[in-house]
């Protein structure tokens, strides 16, 4: 199909990126770009871009990701806990600058012949175009005019989080956590130019009121930085910035927002990027999902006859891969809220924690990219010495022994006919595994700590563990094994996790990670 007037509000990476494809798609096409800032007020710190992204961007534009690459800066990725270490190879992972990204993404929008008009805060309302782009970011003001015709809705987490850089370029990536009278700290960092790298640091309600930050957040104007908090944390983290202060951009303690929406689309108007759905920064997906919802709305709107049946065709192309990411994100979040207690396991085991965390990566992928991590992490699973990787790798890890409360068991997984024999539902007679079904979305939810605390109970009256079962999902596994990891640390007792055969890759990983002592499958 054709379309000759096209109206982008937002001129952050979906709204550029989609304007210039368009405009090279449909060269009579006049594009107009509406973005309420200048560049001159452009903010914020680096973006990572990973290496399937690239792919896509160098497919869809070459020009522009020969851009993007030249100006980004690649880099690995270490684990930090103490003064231990563990290190991956990223490959193609790059960080670059947020404001060159946008005047890169500007540059090539403009020798498209796209218009970009600064400066113009306008409204959906106002636009007669055959189409109109929101890309008006998270805060977006489209998506709040048209709340009830997109059903749009946004969850809001519990944990805390704070952006800002550092004038120095980090060797690698870094996560690191930093211990205080408060609480426990965790930062994000990576490198993104010569001599900038951003430095982002995250905690519980509990530890930010404990330290004060509710109140520094309440001080703090929407167009300045919490100074108290940049002064806080230089402090907490200052064996990680070797002598260097964290510097603030309109920096401030937020809560991370998901947004969701039942409908992208409604009439010519339609959603791209964070005005349609968000994902958790833990997986580098903003920039990500901005970028690739502008190939695959040009892709529809090329393939189309007409603009309705092209809507259609892109939002059922884009909502089972963002819907997929935002579950991932949802457990990475999670995972990383939960950081603290997992620091006392052994860098490379925690590594492997990390990796796994979402069901992304298997065992097996993540030893073809960091196979000394792997061995090392494999190593302190077992007590044992790994020289070299065996051929397969989660049969390996179920063969292990375990000894236990005094048991030993020749090997980690059980048959599902030791079930009936080992496990019962709890009652008032005590027994040795206490048998419960898992329906939770979230295990360190007050749901979940409801659980814990029950289970908890059952250990003190003498229940020696638990076999946790539930829906066959692999969801529903994964979230077993999430609570199972809470078990372990906060009861001691032996836990077993039930999956179907299909998931012993994941018990597998959930056991190198140290979610559960024992799996079925079943």
């Amino acid at each position: 199909m054709n379309v000759d007037s096209v109206a982008v509000l937002g001129g952050g990476p979906a709204g550029l990126y989609a304007a210039r494809l368009l405009k090279l798609a449909h060269p009579a096409a006049r594009v107009v770009v509406h973005e309420q800032s200048t560049p001159a007020t452009t903010f914020g710190f680096g973006v990572a871009i990973a290496a399937r992204t690239q792919r896509n961007l160098e497919a869809a534009d070459p020009a522009t990701l020969a851009d993007v690459l030249a100006s980004g800066r690649p880099h690995d990725m270490r684990m930090l806990v103490g003064d231990r270490e563990a290190r991956v190879h990223n490959g193609a992972l790059i960080g670059i600058a947020r404001p060159e990204l946008l005047a890169i993404l500007t540059r090539h929008a403009r020798a498209a012949g796209v218009e970009i008009e600064h400066g113009s805060r306008v409204g959906v309302e106002d636009q007669d175009a055959d189409l109109v782009i929101a890309a008006d970011g998270v805060n977006s003001r489209t998506r709040t005019t048209l709340a009830d015709e997109l059903g749009a809705h946004v969850d809001v987490a519990g944990g805390l989080y704070l952006w800002a850089g550092v004038d120095v370029a980090l060797d690698t990536a870094i996560f690191a956590p930093a211990t205080t009278a408060h609480g426990t700290f965790v930062t994000h960092a990576y490198p993104y130019a010569e001599g900038r790298s951003t430095f982002l640091v995250e905690t519980d309600e509990a530890t930010w009121r404990a330290a004060g930050f509710d109140a520094s957040t309440d001080e703090t104007p929407l167009d300045a930085s919490d100074t108290a908090s940049l002064d806080y944390l230089s402090d907490a983290f200052a064996d990680r910035l070797g002598g260097h202060r964290l510097i603030g951009n309109r920096t401030r303690w937020l809560r991370f927002r998901t947004v969701h929406c039942e409908r992208w689309t409604h009439g010519n108007v339609v959603l791209l990027g964070d005005a349609a759905h968000t994902a958790h920064y833990s997986v580098g997906s903003g920039t990500k999902l901005a970028m690739e919802d502008a190939i695959a709305l040009v892709r529809a709107v090329d393939a189309a006859d007409d603009l309705p049946s092209a809507l259609r065709s892109y939002e059922a192309e884009r909502r089972p891969q963002v819907a997929r990411l935002q579950e991932l994100s949802r457990r990475s979040r999670l995972w990383w809220d939960s950081f603290p207690q997992r620091t006392h396991l052994p860098v490379d085991q925690l590594m492997v924690a990390y990796m796994t965390r979402t069901g992304n990566v298997d065992l097996t992928r993540f030893a073809g990219t960091s196979p000394d991590v792997v061995r090392r992490g494999l190593a302190a699973y077992a007590g044992t010495a790994v020289e070299t990787l065996p051929d397969d790798l989660p049969a390996w890890v179920l063969d292990r022994p375990l000894d236990h409360g005094g048991r030993r068991w020749p090997g980690r997984l059980l048959d599902p006919a030791e079930r009936e024999r080992l496990s019962t539902p709890p009652g008032d007679t005590v027994g040795d595994l206490a048998r419960v079904a898992v329906e939770l979305d979230d295990p360190w939810s007050a749901d979940g700590d409801a659980l814990v605390k029950r289970l908890h109970d059952l250990a003190q009256r003498g229940w020696r563990g638990f076999w946790l079962t539930g829906p066959a999902a692999r969801g529903a596994v994964l979230t077993r094994l999430d609570v199972g990891e809470r078990l372990r640390e906060e009861t001691g007792a032996l836990v077993v996790v039930e999956g179907p055969p299909d998931t012993l890759g994941d018990l597998a990983a959930g056991l190198v990670a140290g979610r559960t002592d024992l799996v079925c499958a079943g």
